[in-house]
C-alpha cells in the first residue's frame, strides 16, 4: 500500500472581547434575547454607515505582535458577497488582499518533546454573521442576528500541520495565547473560539499537495481531532479505491463521528471581493503599534521557561501551570504564601485542586479554595501539624466550604500526633496484641513491617506522624 502524508491548515475564528461590535455601538453580550442586540448598522439598513471599533484594531495588533508578525500600517476592508439567511446585508465585511496582521509564527510542542514552528499566514479582522436556529421551530428555521457584526479575528495558519494531534496542539496554543492577551475569552461552548480545518493527503515524498476539503465550525479540541482523523481516513480510502477527492466544504457530525458533504468549496472569486466603499483604508501609526507592544504581558512560552528556571519545575509541570494566565497567577501567589515550597505547591495544584475543578467543571478563578487557603494548608503539612494523608481530608473540607485549614483542623480534631511518648505507647500496644507477627518479623519476614505500620495508623486514626512512627516502630521491632 502507498504511504501517505497529511497536510492540514487551520482557520481559527477568535471573537474579540470588545464590549461593542466591530462597526456599530450594539452590545456583544452573550445570552441576550434573540434579535435584541442587532442595530440598524448590523442589519445594513439604508442610510447607515459602519464605523470601525478602535479597540478591535488594538486587539488585532496585540495578537500580531505576540506571534512575531508584521502589523500592517495600511490594511483594507472588503465586502465578501454571498447569500445566507443569517447574513442580513448580503455581504460580510472582512479583509482580503491586505490584512492587518501577516507573516507570524507559533511554536508547538510535539508528543516526543520536540518543538515545531507553525507559520501563521495572516490574521484579519471581520464581522460575524447571525445564527440560524433549527430547534423548536417545527420544520422552520429561526434567525437570531445578535451575533451579526460581532468582531472576529480570523487566524490562518500555513499548511504546516501534519497530523490531527499537531492541529490540536496548535489550536490549544492559540487558545492559550488569546486568553493570555485578554483579547478573547476562548469560550468554545458560546462560539467565541472555533475553527475550520483544511485537510488533504499526498503520497509520501511528494511536493504537490492533494485536493483539500474544508471541515467547518469545529468548536472543541476533541471534535477537531476526531473530524481530521476521520477525514484523513476517508480521503485515503477514496483515492486507494480509484476515486478522487473533490474540493468541498464538509460538516462534522459528532454523533456519528464522521464528516459529510455540505457544499462545493468556494474560491475567492466566488465571493466577488471588492474594497468596501463605506470604509476608508485602515492606517495604523507606528506610535500606536509601540503603545500596544508596551501592554504585552509575559507570554506563555516565556512564563513556562521562567517557571522551570525559577521554581525548578519539569517542562511538563511548568506547561500545565502556565496553560492559562489565571493558572500561572494562582501558582505564583500560592508559592509566595506557602513560603517558597514550589514542588509541593505544584503537586497540590495539579493533583487534588485540578481534579476537583475538573469534576465540577470550574475554572481556576472559580475555585472555592483560594491560593491563600491552600497555602495555609501546605504550611500545616510542613510544620507537622497534619500529615499529607490528613491534608486530603482538610482539602476536601475546605472545598466544601467548612473554612480555612486551621479552622478545619481544629473543628475535626485532625492535629497530628507528634508526641514521642504517645506514639511509643501506641506501638507497645500493637506489638503486645500481635505476638505471632512480631516473632515472624524477627524471624526474617521483613514485609510484615507494613502490617504494623497499618495497625498503628489505624489505632491513631491516621494522626500519628508517619516519619516518627516508622522510626520508633523499627527501633522497637529490631530491639
Amino acid at each position: 500500500m502507498m504511504e501517505w502524508e497529511v497536510v492540514i491548515g487551520l482557520e481559527i475564528h477568535a471573537q474579540l472581547a470588545t464590549k461593542t461590535k466591530i462597526f456599530s455601538g450594539a452590545a456583544t453580550q452573550y445570552g441576550a434575547e434573540p434579535n435584541t442586540q442587532a442595530c440598524a448598522v448590523d442589519l445594513g439598513l439604508p442610510g447607515v454607515l459602519p464605523v470601525l471599533n478602535k479597540e478591535a484594531v488594538r486587539m488585532a495588533a496585540k495578537f500580531g505582535l505576540a506571534i512575531g508578525a508584521t502589523v500592517a500600517e495600511r490594511s483594507v476592508f472588503a465586502r465578501k458577497n454571498y447569500f445566507y439567511p443569517d447574513l442580513p446585508k448580503g455581504y460580510q465585511i472582512s479583509q482580503f488582499e491586505l490584512p492587518v496582521v501577516a507573516c507570524g509564527h507559533l511554536d508547538i510542542e510535539l508528543e516526543d518533546g520536540s518543538t515545531k514552528r507553525i507559520g501563521v499566514t495572516r490574521a484579519h479582522l471581520e464581522e460575524d454573521a447571525g445564527k440560524s436556529l433549527h430547534e423548536d421551530f417545527h420544520g422552520a428555521t429561526g434567525i437570531d442576528l445578535n451575533r451579526a457584526g460581532t468582531p472576529l479575528l480570523e487566524i490562518v495558519s500555513e499548511p504546516d500541520l501534519r497530523s490531527a494531534k499537531e492541529a490540536v496542539a496548535y489550536m490549544k496554543k492559540i487558545h492559550s495565547l488569546v486568553r493570555y492577551l485578554e483579547i478573547c475569552d476562548g469560550n468554545m461552548q458560546e462560539g467565541s473560539f472555533r475553527c475550520d480545518a483544511n485537510v488533504s493527503v499526498m503520497p509520501k515524498g511528494s511536493d504537490t499537495f492533494g485536493t483539500r476539503a474544508e471541515i467547518k465550525n469545529l468548536n472543541s479540541f476533541r471534535f477537531v481531532e476526531r473530524a481530521i482523523e476521520f477525514e484523513i481516513e476517508r480521503q485515503i480510502d477514496l483515492i486507494e479505491e480509484g476515486g478522487k477527492v473533490v474540493q468541498e466544504t464538509r460538516l462534522y457530525d459528532a454523533d456519528k463521528g464522521e464528516t459529510r458533504s455540505m457544499r462545493a468549496k468556494e474560491e475567492a472569486n466566488d465571493y466577488r471581493y471588492f474594497p468596501d466603499p463605506d470604509l476608508l483604508p485602515l492606517e495604523i501609526e507606528p506610535s500606536f503599534i509601540e503603545a500596544v507592544r508596551a501592554t504585552l504581558p509575559e507570554l506563555p512560552d516565556a512564563k513556562k521557561a521562567r517557571f522551570m528556571e525559577q521554581y525548578g519545575l519539569s517542562a511538563y509541570d511548568a506547561g500545565v501551570l502556565t496553560a492559562s494566565r489565571e493558572m500561572g497567577d494562582f501558582y505564583e501567589s500560592l508559592v509566595e504564601q506557602a513560603g517558597g515550597e514550589a514542588k509541593q505547591c505544584a503537586n497540590w495544584m495539579m493533583g487534588d485542586l485540578a481534579a476537583s475543578l475538573n469534576k465540577e467543571n470550574l475554572e481556576i478563578t472559580e475555585s472555592p479554595v483560594s491560593a491563600a487557603m491552600l497555602a495555609g494548608m501546605i504550611k500545616r503539612i510542613l510544620d507537622n501539624t497534619i500529615s499529607g494523608k490528613i491534608a486530603k481530608d482538610v482539602f476536601a473540607a475546605m472545598w466544601a466550604g467548612e473554612g480555612d485549614a486551621d479552622a478545619v483542623i481544629e473543628a475535626k480534631g485532625l492535629k497530628q500526633i507528634t508526641d514521642t511518648g504517645a506514639i511509643e505507647t501506641l506501638i507497645d500496644e500493637i506489638l503486645a496484641a500481635n505476638p505471632e507477627q512480631v516473632a515472624a518479623y524477627r524471624g526474617g519476614k521483613d514485609k510484615l513491617f507494613g502490617f504494623f505500620v497499618g495497625q498503628a495508623m489505624k489505632a491513631s486514626k491516621g494522626k500519628a506522624n508517619p516519619a516518627q512512627l516508622n522510626e520508633l516502630l523499627k527501633a522497637k521491632l529490631d530491639g
